[in-house]
């Protein structure tokens, strides 16, 4: 779907905004509520904009160690795995991959003994072959769209 410059300027807004009223934004961005709320309801129909919940720290939470698992799954067994991961709490995300691996997944834990349970867990599930795992140390680059949407509407732009 192509945004165009309003577009852009809407979604800026909420990025750094989450909180805001739609009045607000319409007023910020000089144009009429209706307007806005057009554009908003078309970025959801579109699929831009996903959801509205608020962003949530697993850190604060107790679960302050991430790692990434692959996992590598028997031939013909993805979608059974795939199905029971979506039942371990401590996943809060999981890929379909190409490389070394067949999934890989975003493990949260407590602590290092909590996780090799998370690990050992997964590695009993039906159809897994194995897995590696990759602790993260520190957090470099938190996740982001803002820069992307900027690129996005610069190139609309143009």
């Amino acid at each position: 779907m192509a945004v165009d410059e309003l577009d852009t300027r809407i979604l800026r807004l909420l990025l750094e905004q989450p909180r805001t009223s739609v009045r607000e934004y319409a007023r910020v961005l000089g144009v009429a509520r209706g307007t806005l709320q057009a554009r908003l309801d078309r970025l959801e129909r579109d699929g831009v904009i996903t959801g509205t919940a608020p962003s949530l720290s697993p850190a604060a939470l107790g679960h302050p160690v991430l790692a990434f698992v692959h996992i590598e799954v028997t031939q013909g067994h993805l979608d059974d795995v795939g199905d029971a991961l979506a039942a371990v709490p401590e996943i809060i995300e999981a890929f379909s991959i190409t490389g070394g691996g067949d999934l890989l997944t975003r493990v949260v834990a407590r602590d290092n003994a909590h996780l090799e349970d998370v690990i050992q867990s997964l590695i009993s599930l039906p159809g897994v072959v194995r897995t590696r795992t990759e602790v993260a140390l520190r957090e470099r680059v938190p996740y982001r769209l803002l820069p992307l949407v900027e690129s996005v509407g610069r190139a609309a732009g143009n």
